[in-house]
C-alpha cells in the first residue's frame, strides 16, 4: 500500500516515538527531511515545533515534546483515510488473565493491544475511545472469563460517557481458530477481541449518574 503519511523531522527522539507508533499500528509512512519534497499522494504529515515553518501541507499536524504520539499518529491515519471522524468505533476485548483489545473504526481494524488487569485494560479502552472520535461508540466484552470480565465491565460502566454502549457477548467459537496459535505476546486474545468486536452482544444497561465524568 502506498504511504499517505508522512513523517517530516531530523529530530531523532521524535522520529522515535512517531515511527515506533506507526509501526505498532501496521501504517506505511514515507520518512523525509522538512526541506525535502513532499509528494503528492501524501495526504498528512507530522512534523516537530521547531520544523513546522519549514514546510507547506494543507494537512500538517504538530508533534509536541513529551506528547502521547498514539494521539497525533491516530489523527493522522483518520486524515489519510479522508475522515474528520469514524461513524462507528468499536471496542472488542476478550477478558482473561491477558486481555485481548482490538479497536475497531468503520469496520478497519485500528489497533490491538493487551492489558495485564481489568484497571489497564479500562485505562487502554478510555484512551482509544478519546482518540478516536466517534458518532457512535460501543465496547464489546467477552463473556468467557465472567470473574474478569465483570470487574471491567464496572470500571467501564462507573467511568466512561453514558453515550458509549456497552454489549455483552457471546465468546463461543472466538478461541477455536486462535488457540491453534502460539500465544505470543497476546495474539491468540487479540484474535479473540477482533472476533467479539464483530458480534453483536447483549446490551448492558449504564448506570443512572453521569458525575464521575464532571
Amino acid at each position: 500500500m502506498k504511504a499517505k503519511i508522512a513523517v517530516a523531522t531530523v529530530s531523532g527522539k521524535a522520529y522515535y516515538f512517531l515511527v515506533n507508533e506507526l509501526k505498532r499500528k501496521n501504517l506505511s509512512f514515507l520518512s523525509l527531511k522538512p526541506t525535502d519534497h513532499i509528494p503528492f499522494d501524501i495526504k498528512v504529515v507530522i512534523t516537530t515545533e521547531r520544523e513546522q515553518n519549514q514546510i507547506t501541507h494543507p494537512n500538517l499536524l504538530i508533534y509536541k515534546d513529551d506528547a502521547n504520539p498514539a494521539i497525533i499518529i491516530a489523527e493522522a491515519a483518520r486524515i489519510a483515510q479522508g475522515k474528520t471522524s469514524y461513524e462507528k468505533v468499536v471496542v472488542g476485548v476478550d477478558p482473561g488473565k491477558t486481555f485481548g483489545i482490538a479497536v475497531l473504526g468503520d469496520g478497519k481494524i485500528l489497533e490491538t493491544a493487551n492489558g495485564a488487569s481489568a484497571e489497564e485494560t479500562f485505562r487502554i479502552v478510555k484512551d482509544v475511545l478519546k482518540r478516536n472520535p466517534a458518532g457512535f461508540s460501543v465496547v464489546r466484552v467477552g463473556d468467557g472469563a465472567p470473574d474478569y470480565a465483570e470487574d471491567l465491565l464496572r470500571l467501564l460502566d462507573e467511568n466512561l460517557p453514558k453515550n458509549v454502549v456497552m454489549e455483552k457477548v457471546c465468546e463461543e467459537g472466538t478461541t477455536r481458530l486462535s488457540s491453534e496459535l502460539p500465544n505470543r505476546k497476546g495474539a491468540r486474545d487479540v484474535i479473540s477481541a477482533i472476533k467479539i468486536a464483530g458480534r453483536f452482544g447483549r446490551p448492558i444497561k449504564r448506570r443512572e449518574s453521569d458525575e464521575s465524568n464532571h
